[in-house]
């Protein structure tokens, strides 16, 4: 990951928990949102009817960990 990213990445806790990378086990992260597209709401072009994620990203490897948004 970039330096940048890494000086905003923070630890994470997911239902009371502290979060771990599945990967790395590295215990910093940062977040985007990320879409959940449907085929038939993107055929009629209403993609931005589709529920967000919340994606947690490791500040060390990358790796995207995918959760529902609450």
């Amino acid at each position: 990951m970039t330096e940048a990213s890494a000086k905003n990445s923070a630890p994470i806790q997911i239902a009371g928990t502290d979060l771990h990378c599945q990967i790395c086990q590295h215990d910093h992260f940062f977040e985007r949102k990320g879409q959940l597209n449907t085929r038939a709401l993107t055929f009629f072009r209403l993609d931005w009817i589709n529920p967000a994620a919340r994606c947690v990203i490791c500040a060390n490897c990358g790796y995207i960990h995918w959760f529902m948004s609450e």
